[in-house]
């Protein structure tokens, strides 16, 4: 069986504020093999991109990694300097920002921004050829002239392609795009989701995409792992998922979707709030939320496996009780589509 690319073991971040202190990254365990592109999913607040910054060590004071390792290619990326570590960060893993407005300088041409890239890494007489491939390579129509360019002159689609051909311009094996499409209206975002998926597949390259849009997943992963209050509450091949969520919380963000295929009207949405990541629960954390809570989920459960490569950190599921079959203490409230 071929290595994982990248190999991530109980890993924990916190955030030591005057007010307390944060658990945003819980024990989290994934891995994402060549060319599979794992999704990363949960509502705002839930962990996902502090994950991320966490896995590349882009974390900012007073947030610090506490516990865990970090393989990328067999390498322990935490045991790693800081030279050394933004040597990994250019080469062997990319990073596709959020939000495409501000992720570029505006007082640089695009290509300036781009060769950049190369020349951190080493690469800067290799010349502008690298950079217009990149650009080609995502897509952008002309790319001397767009090279030359400003970010004010782009659409937001094209500079998304941009911070695309930049993530990818040293040919990564990591590439870690978070919430790619936020600010990118629907035909674009379906281009820019094409576009990632050709790049990953042609390369070889291990994708893990964040997002909190349900239907991004379903078009792009090939697993899932679910996130909620800093850990991992599920994780499944994408069609698994959808065909059997075993987790109450995925049930709720898979009902909350509108579908073409139903009438519209009313859609289910999870009562209460996340709890504080500051004084988290002793048990479940999704008790005070879920319809199925029962007196032993005040006892936190283990993320453990219910099916081949499938897993669930629910007392319930874990029973083998289908959730569709299992009593609810409560309806889930709905609201009008």
């Amino acid at each position: 069986m071929t290595p994982p690319v990248l190999k991530v073991r109980g890993l924990t971040t916190r955030f030591r504020t005057g007010y307390g202190t944060v658990t945003a990254v819980d024990g989290v365990s994934f891995t994402v093999g060549r060319g599979e592109t794992l999704g990363l999913v949960g509502e705002s607040g839930s962990g996902k991109s502090v994950t991320a910054m966490s896995v590349l060590r882009l974390v900012a004071p007073p947030g610090r990694i506490e516990a865990g390792s970090i393989e990328l290619n067999g390498v322990d990326l935490l045991s790693l300097d800081e030279e050394q570590m933004r040597q990994q960060r250019g080469t062997r893993a990319g990073l596709v920002f959020q939000n495409p407005m501000t992720a570029l300088n505006p007082v640089f041409t695009i290509g300036w921004q781009m060769g950049e890239v190369l020349r951190a890494h080493g690469r800067g007489d290799a010349g502008a050829a690298p950079v217009y491939d990149a650009l080609a390579a995502v897509g952008m129509p002309d790319p001397q002239r767009q090279a030359a360019s400003y970010p004010h002159q782009m659409s937001g689609g094209m500079r998304q392609r941009v911070v695309i051909a930049m993530g990818m311009l040293n040919n990564p094996q990591l590439l870690i795009a978070d919430e790619p499409t936020t600010a990118l209206d629907v035909t674009i975002q379906a281009q820019v989701l094409e576009l990632m998926k050709k790049l990953t597949h042609e390369h070889g390259t291990a994708l893990l995409l964040i997002t909190h849009n349900m239907g991004v997943i379903a078009k792009m992963c090939d697993r899932v792992a679910v996130m909620y209050a800093g850990e991992i509450v599920e994780e499944a091949p994408v069609e698994q998922l959808f065909a059997n969520s075993r987790h109450p919380y995925t049930r709720g963000l898979l009902r909350s979707i509108p579908r073409v295929d139903q009438p519209r009207g009313q859609l289910p949405t999870l009562p209460g709030a996340p709890p504080d990541m500051s004084a988290l629960p002793a048990g479940c954390r999704f008790r005070e939320r879920c319809g199925f809570a029962q007196e032993r989920c005040k006892t936190h459960p283990d993320l453990l496996t219910v099916a081949p490569g499938h897993s669930t950190r629910c007392w319930v599921a874990q029973d083998g009780i289908s959730l569709a079959d299992a009593p609810a203490r409560r309806q889930e409230p709905a609201h009008a589509l």
